[in-house]
């Protein structure tokens, strides 16, 4: 049987760090951070990254591996993920895998194999783009692997390219390694605990709540340091809620109550795309709040569901 772990996942702002730092200090375990954002040092405000104080002494991982500028990938994320899980464990100790990066999780939990590749396919089919239009690699796709297209929006140009990629390098579909995956026995075996508010009007409440604090507490200086330092406005990481609005305001295309507004709408749409895909695990025990967090009766519930699983 796969290794078991305690997973802690739901949109933003629902107290999925307090609640892992709690179950963490009551049945010694340590967390692994599953934030595609956390990563990143420099970016702690924007990202709601843990401080030293709501660590509480808590070992966390899986924060500040990356710089902004880097291209940080699934696969890398999962690479160095699980080598922290499997120590955790072999230290006799409870891995709690924690964040709102459904991707970031999924990837983790199942054992999925990543291909790897020298990018000489990739940087063809990226001068193809440019010169054909990402249309004509849309309907190469349809041809070759129709099910993966049809999963795909035209304006999809990374997953366009990464499907064809595949095909090209392996001769194998992309469809096709997934169903490969798909009998994979998992890597984990996951007790999965999901927050949210059972009125979704008190998690936007709580969302627009945490920007004004982001904002107090200095996002702004946040963003202007890591422009100055020489992060590129366009790499990944500054594309992130908080970092890009308020670039752009720093480059005064437009007001800084208007990023800010900005802000909260893209948080609040980025929880709802978060809800949905939790929401298809259908193992997941889901721990609604009422208007505020209760993180006693959650660790009470939590603790019953932990015994049942097996984990204490």
């Amino acid at each position: 049987m796969p290794p078991k772990v305690l997973v802690i996942c739901g949109p933003t702002a629902t107290g999925k760090t307090k609640l892992a730092v709690e179950l963490a200090l009551r049945y010694d375990g340590e967390v692994v951070s599953a934030d595609s954002m956390q990563i990143y040092r420099r970016m702690d405000i924007g990202t709601a990254k843990p401080t030293p104080e709501e660590m509480q002494g808590v070992p966390h991982h899986m924060l500040n591996v990356a710089e902004p500028q880097e291209n940080y990938s699934v696969a890398r994320y999962v690479e160095q993920a699980s080598a922290c899980v499997d120590d955790i464990l072999a230290r006799g100790k409870l891995p709690i895998v924690a964040g709102g990066t459904g991707l970031y999780l999924d990837s983790l939990l199942s054992g999925r194999k990543f291909a790897s590749f020298a990018g000489g396919v990739r940087a063809r089919l990226q001068q193809r783009v440019e010169q054909e239009g990402i249309q004509q690699l849309y309907d190469e796709l349809k041809a070759v692997d129709p099910e993966r297209a049809e999963k795909l929006h035209l304006a999809d140009e990374k997953r366009i390219l990464r499907a064809l990629e595949i095909f090209y390098e392996t001769g194998k579909t992309m469809t096709e390694h997934d169903a490969e995956d798909a009998k994979r026995p998992p890597r984990y075996e996951a007790l999965t605990l999901a927050l949210s508010f059972e009125d979704r009007a008190h998690l936007r409440a709580r969302i627009d709540q945490r920007v004004d604090g982001m904002m107090a507490a200095g996002l702004v200086d946040e963003v202007r340091a890591l422009i100055d330092s020489g992060v590129p406005a366009a790499c990944t990481a500054m594309q992130a809620i908080g970092y890009k609005e308020l670039t752009g305001a720093l480059r005064g295309e437009r007001s800084l109550s208007e990023a800010v507004e900005e802000v909260k709408l893209r948080s609040r749409q980025y929880a709802k795309r978060q809800l949905t895909w939790f929401q298809r695990n259908h193992s997941a025990h889901w721990l609604l709040w009422e208007k505020y967090p209760d993180f006693p009766k959650a660790v009470h519930r939590s603790t019953e569901y932990m015994e049942e699983f097996g984990l204490l």
